[in-house]
């Protein structure tokens, strides 16, 4: 068993997909396999994928007319890929080429590796404290930014660690997938030196489509409207915000537990009520 498994998931952007799926096609390794699932019926994004699913590198295609949003597509992919390692990249993002072949050495070097990935903030989010007290190193010259969950995009994943901690469950996301394998004694984190994942739908992308207040009101993400985000200002000072969680969060598991995730998830509830922004 080798090789990378690859999924992408499209919706709704085609500015995006006309990009990212080329681009991923493009800088894959020979020895990955990309899996297409298009989510809904919006004709100028499926015709993009039209174009392309018959890519040499496109193993596999879905098209769900409904929204069937990130878990049941990447729990397919889980399920029936045979690479020895699984990976995701989101429509709206171009990690740097030579990502794969870095966290596959790492992942090679180091057995107890679980997700690790790249990293979607610029450098102005960099909080140089906060990372140096999560910096760790490990043979083979690796360096990751500890954190028991990355970004559901540019990561790469042991099939082991979907063997042991099965699919992700009808009640969790990614991030709690990934805190409840760190339970099982994965290591996850971001690779570092940082390697670049260009997230598109952050306003200070040179590709974002998010030019004004109107084209940003029109095209929310949804976590946008979800958090009732209406400018790209406000929408900008969400992703710091973003980078900042994820820098400062603790490594302490059982702050992800019992009386203590209970009370992060009060403080959420109350910052979304004040401010329409969750600290997580």
């Amino acid at each position: 068993m080798t090789g990378i498994d690859i999924l992408m998931i499209t919706y709704n952007r085609p500015e995006y997909v006309r990009l990212s799926l080329p681009h991923l096609l493009s800088t894959c390794p020979d020895d990955a396999r990309v899996w297409l699932w298009h989510n809904g019926t919006d004709r100028a994004t499926l015709d993009v994928v039209e174009e392309l699913r018959h890519h040499p590198r496109v193993h596999r295609y879905r098209h769900s007319v409904e929204n069937a949003g990130i878990r049941e597509p990447t729990n397919w992919l889980w399920r029936e890929a045979t690479g020895e390692y699984l990976s995701k990249v989101d429509d709206d993002c171009l990690p740097v080429p030579p990502w794969l072949s870095v966290l596959r050495r790492a992942h090679e070097d180091v057995p107890d590796f679980g997700v690790i990935g790249t990293w979607r903030f610029p450098a102005e989010d960099v909080d140089q404290r906060l990372v140096a007290a999560k910096l760790a190193d490990y043979p083979g010259g690796h360096r990751l930014l500890r954190n028991h969950w990355v970004q559901g995009s540019g990561y790469l994943l042991k099939r082991e660690m979907v063997r042991r901690a099965g699919p992700i469950a009808a009640s969790e996301s990614f991030t709690t997938w990934c805190i409840r394998a760190a339970r099982l004694g994965w290591i996850n984190g971001w690779y570092h030196p940082f390697l670049q994942e260009d997230h598109m739908d952050d306003p200070r992308s040179p590709h974002t489509i998010y030019r004004s207040d109107a084209e940003f009101l029109a095209r929310r993400p949804l976590s946008a409207r979800r958090t009732g985000v209406t400018t790209v200002a406000e929408w900008t000072e969400q992703m710091r915000h973003s980078a900042r969680v994820v820098q400062a969060a603790p490594l302490d598991l059982r702050e992800y537990s019992g009386w203590r995730r209970h009370r992060r998830n009060a403080v959420r509830r109350i910052r979304l009520a004040l401010t329409g922004r969750a600290p997580w």
